[in-house]
């Protein structure tokens, strides 16, 4: 015991518990974590619960600090109210844990470790979704976000759902966050990522008791709040992020093993760059990358070959991409060309003949993919040599 407080007093971290009617749990939750950490230490935020909850922290308000939402503001809400008087004293670090019972504080000296290991990270506890007793929902809505953290961050992490996790506070102060419920666990770790906080995950101990656990995620109306968060990191990545990241020097090493990729197959290679001027020209314009980058992290290409022959469509490139998609559609619907057509490809005809360019940026696309996935690999294999498996 006595090391594990000294561990936390080492890396100056306060331990935060937001709690929203789990009467059934919370005060073994709260004694727990006091054998891991100091009661000064300790922030209790009960937003505005409607059970005992009140009650059971009268026995505690001598010992811990405690927040009062006198409505239900959401988790949070609560989190970046108790962020803000975690940094008021002056802490350099944040433990949080739920109080719904399925997190082990007896795993706090393990977060705790890695944080001395690693300052400056956020410590993400990593909970096993495979195992037995773990909610159906609760395993596909892991997954949804681990693949857009992915999307949005180029990191991958197991568990991004998770509420058992230590955040460097000073980070925190120069980001803006604006959600309140559950998506702030998804908004706060993806802004940190945009500022090269570095992540750890921490493989722990989960419970899911049906019996004692309450749990307030409420599947339509916060994955719809979850949703409309990940379209607005997604298009800040693109407009922002990425940008941001290729052109930074400290990733430029990242980035170029990324595009070189020693382990990675001739094929692989062919294929992202193949994928690349598929979407470049495909009649989807301003969603190329948002719905290309998604799949090519999902089918595992090479995500910086396929961005750049996804560039295809430039603006000094587009009257080629529409010429040759109008010559594709006409090849296509007609079996001949109409030179008097191509020879004006004003906004007003493209409006006019609409179905013909669809049909021919199709066709082009897929004849564009075809033809670089072709010459890319025969490139490859006459001057890379496959990778040894």
């Amino acid at each position: 015991m006595e090391s594990s407080l000294a561990s936390i007093t080492s890396i100056n971290a306060c331990v935060i518990i937001p709690t929203y009617n789990n009467e059934r749990t919370l005060e073994r939750v709260i004694r727990e974590v006091l054998e891991y950490a100091p009661s000064e230490c300790v922030i209790v935020v009960n937003d505005g619960s409607t059970d005992s909850t009140s009650e059971i922290l009268k026995s505690f308000e001598k010992e811990v600090s405690i927040l009062v939402n006198e409505v239900n503001k959401g988790k949070g809400y609560s989190l970046r109210k108790a962020f803000k008087l975690a940094q008021e004293k002056g802490y350099s670090n944040a433990l949080t844990i739920d109080s719904d019972g399925q997190h082990y504080p007896s795993d706090i000296p393990l977060l705790i470790e890695q944080a001395i290991k690693h300052p400056g990270a956020v410590i993400m506890g990593s909970r096993n979704m495979n195992q037995e007793g773990v909610p159906q929902k609760s395993s596909f809505g892991n997954k949804f976000s681990n693949f857009w953290f992915k999307v949005e961050t180029w990191i991958s992490l197991p568990d991004t759902q998770t509420g058992f996790r230590i955040y460097p506070l000073e980070p925190l102060k120069k980001i803006w966050l604006f959600t309140n419920k559950f998506e702030l666990e998804i908004e706060v770790i993806v802004k940190l990522a945009w500022r090269f906080v570095p992540f750890v995950a921490v493989p722990i101990q989960v419970k899911y008791d049906p019996d004692e656990r309450v749990s307030h995620f409420r599947p339509a109306r916060d994955f719809t709040r979850i949703s409309i968060l990940n379209t607005v990191l997604v298009l800040t990545a693109l407009i922002w992020y990425y940008p941001r990241k290729f052109f930074s020097i400290r990733t430029w090493n990242i980035i170029k093993h990324e595009a070189i990729k020693p382990e990675e197959s001739n094929f692989k290679k062919a294929l992202s760059i193949g994928f690349g001027f598929f979407m470049g020209i495909v009649p989807i314009w301003g969603f190329q990358l948002l719905i290309g980058i998604p799949l090519a992290v999902l089918f595992r290409m090479n995500k910086v070959l396929f961005i750049a022959a996804a560039n295809i469509s430039i603006p000094p490139m587009i009257p080629f991409i529409i010429y040759g998609s109008f010559l594709s559609g006409q090849l296509f619907l007609t079996g001949e060309t109409n030179a008097s057509q191509l020879a004006d490809l004003s906004l007003e005809a493209i409006q006019n003949n609409a179905y013909q360019y669809i049909i021919g940026a199709c066709v082009f696309a897929t004849v564009a993919f075809v033809v670089s996935f072709l010459v890319s690999f025969g490139l490859l294999k006459m001057f890379r040599k496959e990778p040894k498996i």
